[in-house]
C-alpha cells in the first residue's frame, strides 16, 4: 500500500456529496444518523480521501454523542489540530495530516483513565477496514495493533467500552 496519503482529484471525485461536504467544507453530519457511531466491529478507521490510517476500534468508545469517538489516534502525527472559533465557541478541529481532510473535533471530556480526550469524528470522513480484511485491503502492517497479550490487553493499548 502506498504511504503517500494525499488528496488527489481522483480521490475527491469518488466522494459522495456528504463525504465531500464534511471533509472539504468542514461539514458535520447528524448525530446518531451516521454510519459508524454504533459500529462495534474490530478494525481500522482510515481517511476516506487518502486511505491514511487514523484510528482503531481498540480506542473507540461509546461517548453517547452520536458520533464515532476515540481516545486517541493511531499516532499523534496522523492528525493535525487547529483552533476553530465557529459556532460562537472555541473548539479544536482535527484534520488528517496527509490529505488535510476535516475529520471532526477533539474535546477534553473523554475517559480519564485513557488520557481524557474524546476525538469526536464524522463517519463521512472515515472508511472502516474490518480486521479480517486488513491484509486484503493493504493494511496488514496494522494487524499487530490488535494482537493481545496473555492478559487479553491489546498490544498497543487497552480496550475501551466499544
Amino acid at each position: 500500500m502506498s504511504q503517500d496519503y494525499r488528496k488527489t482529484p481522483e480521490a475527491l471525485a469518488r466522494l459522495t456529496p456528504n463525504q465531500y461536504k464534511v471533509t472539504q467544507d468542514e461539514g458535520t453530519e447528524p448525530a446518531f444518523r451516521n454510519e459508524y457511531w454504533n459500529n462495534h466491529d474490530a478494525g481500522l478507521y482510515v481517511d476516506v480521501v487518502s486511505g491514511q490510517p487514523l484510528f482503531t476500534s481498540i480506542d473507540k468508545y461509546d461517548s453517547r454523542s452520536g458520533w464515532p469517538s476515540f481516545t486517541k489516534p493511531i499516532s499523534p502525527d496522523v492528525v493535525t489540530e487547529h483552533t476553530d472559533r465557529t459556532l460562537f465557541m472555541k473548539r479544536v478541529e482535527v484534520r488528517s495530516s496527509g490529505a488535510d481532510s476535516h475529520l471532526g473535533h477533539v474535546f477534553d471530556d473523554g475517559p480519564a483513565d485513557a488520557g481524557g480526550l474524546r476525538y469526536c469524528m464524522n463517519s463521512a470522513s472515515l472508511r472502516f477496514i474490518p480486521l479480517a480484511e486488513l491484509e486484503e485491503q493493504g493494511y496488514g502492517e496494522f494487524r499487530g495493533l490488535f494482537e493481545t497479550d496473555a492478559d487479553g490487553a491489546a498490544a498497543s493499548t487497552t480496550k475501551e467500552n466499544s
